[in-house]
């Protein structure tokens, strides 16, 4: 006999599927912006954020419902990001497309120059060593924690703050330094 309170096992995974389709809704703009860092490209991040949300729906029963479902979505766009880049080395080299030819567009000066500082920017963290950039993309692009980013990676903290903390060290060593947020 149920207690007063306990769901039936029918409105439990109706409970839990609701809580999962919530924070997924919730996760897909991070999701984007590092599908975005990671391809650099609008649609490939279209295509790679849908087949992230195709795999955690087809997978959601490897999910457990008390730990956040970002760093699980993060970890999926990674290792489909990885498995497309073995499948296909072509787009290893393809420019940001938001940092592409603008020239016939009227842009004030401060303007461009934002934009030639985000060209520049956005070059040299794509010749980060990859775990380096990974971890630097899930926090500042990606928005997640440390803790998070640990998860997503499968590596433990100390490991993700090393690669950050080498990451920025290297960005700061160009003469025009990269600012990044702090996320801890």
């Amino acid at each position: 006999m149920r207690q007063a309170g306990e769901l039936s096992p029918a409105a439990f995974q109706e409970a839990l599927m609701a809580k999962f389709k919530a924070e997924l809704e919730a996760a897909l703009p991070a999701i984007w912006r590092y599908a975005y860092a990671l391809t650099r490209d609008h649609a490939r991040a279209d295509d790679l954020v849908q087949d992230c949300v195709e795999r955690a729906l087809n997978k959601r029963h490897l999910w457990s419902a008390d730990r956040p479902l970002r760093p699980w979505l993060a970890k999926i766009a990674l290792n489909l990001f990885r498995n497309g880049l073995h499948r296909d080395r072509a787009h290893l080299h393809l420019a940001y497309d938001e940092a592409g030819d603008t020239s016939d567009l009227p842009v004030s000066e401060t303007h461009m120059d934002a934009r030639l500082d985000a060209r520049r920017t956005l070059a040299r963290v794509a010749q980060l060593p990859e775990e380096q950039r990974h971890a630097l993309l899930l926090v500042t692009v990606g928005g997640l924690s440390y803790a998070e980013t640990a998860e997503a990676l499968g590596v433990p903290i100390g490991t993700v703050m090393s690669r950050i903390a080498r990451a920025r060290h290297r960005l700061k060593q160009d003469p025009q330094p990269v600012q990044l947020r702090s996320v801890t």
